[in-house]
């Protein structure tokens, strides 16, 4: 009895031994995505609030969150934002999941780092249309917040940078490891099925993966947009001619993110693309010259699909209140 139970746990044992194999990650040029790492918590938690905070806008209505939706894999899923006064944002929202990896902020790249992008929008007047001098303004006005600013940055100030900082340490939380492609790639043999191991080869064999690759699958290279066959944009958006001012960078946006992109339709920087079979043909056409099969294209899209990690799981935070002297939003146009 005792040699037959052995024998079965050996036997399962190497069952599962089978399926975890020696991680495949050293020889692909995609590599795992890894948990956020050296995290100040206290900023973090000050940040979250800042993040989902509608006050930090004119109208009192539009946050971070109101673009880069949690909710909704760190997009709005809408072709462009929405902005004061129900504007029409000038280009696509780019998903703020694993946004950290990125070489740089914007589709076009003008923000170098997540505190530099989290000042962008607050002042923009077509985003949330505020200053940054009234931003600080209303925050300095919240004694909860004065409180948890002092607890954190050891003085009685609250500067803007104070605040964008805070808002880039609780986006630098904001990764999704553990994908069933990383799980392949840290040796899972059976993560992926027969389909989606296929649609990854010819990723790679395509030519795909020149641009989306590394931990974030993307989002570390400005690359032209229509390199065989001229992109037809919804948008008048340069790309990254608009910030170097050279004409040799036009249409160069930032590769984005592949990872948790079945979750951040719609696609490319004037979201046209409405579904990842349409992206994906429109990409082999235009940049690599290949006109996918159905199955191929099919494949292409199940691989994709495999890049979902574990989204971030967040307690909403309850923000401090008001006070008499806090400046009160304008939701609505004067009537004059």
């Amino acid at each position: 009895m005792k040699r037959n139970m052995l024998f079965i746990a050996i036997a399962t044992m190497s069952i599962g031994l089978a399926q975890i194999a020696p991680p495949v990650s050293a020889q692909e040029p995609i590599q795992p995505i890894k948990p956020a790492r050296n995290i100040d918590l206290g900023l973090t938690e000050l940040g979250k609030k800042l993040y989902f905070d509608p006050r930090l806008s004119k109208s009192g209505v539009i946050s971070c969150n109101s673009c880069h939706n949690l909710s909704m894999g760190g997009t709005d899923n809408i072709p462009s934002s929405v902005g004061d006064q129900w504007q029409q944002g000038p280009i696509n929202s780019p998903t703020v999941l694993n946004s950290s990896l990125n070489i740089a902020q914007f589709w076009d790249g003008r923000a170098a780092d997540l505190q530099a992008q989290a000042g962008g929008p607050i002042a923009n007047p077509k985003e949330m249309a505020f200053s940054h001098s009234l931003a600080v303004d209303v925050v300095a006005s919240i004694p909860g917040y004065v409180r948890e600013f002092r607890q954190v940055f050891g003085k009685d100030t609250i500067t803007i940078d104070d605040v964008t900082q805070a808002i880039a340490e609780f986006e630098k939380t904001l990764v999704t490891p553990n994908s069933r492609f990383d799980q392949w790639l840290l040796g899972k043999e059976d993560a992926l099925s027969t389909q989606e191991l296929a649609g990854y080869k010819l990723f790679k064999d395509s030519g795909c993966i020149a641009c989306h690759n590394g931990e974030g699958v993307g989002g570390n290279s400005f690359q032209k947009m229509g390199v065989v066959e001229p992109y037809k944009a919804t948008t008048d958006a340069e790309g990254r001619s608009a910030v170097t001012g050279k004409d040799s960078d036009r249409f160069n946006f930032k590769v984005p993110t592949l990872r948790n992109v079945e979750l951040s339709y719609p696609y490319f920087h004037d979201g046209a693309a409405n579904t990842l079979t349409e992206a994906v043909d429109t990409m082999g056409r235009l940049q690599l010259g290949r006109r996918f099969t159905a199955p191929e294209n099919a494949s292409i899209v199940a691989f994709l699909k495999t890049l979902t990690g574990d989204q971030p799981q967040l307690i909403l935070p309850i923000l401090p209140p008001s006070t008499d002297q806090t400046l009160r939003p304008t939701p609505f146009p004067s009537r004059s």
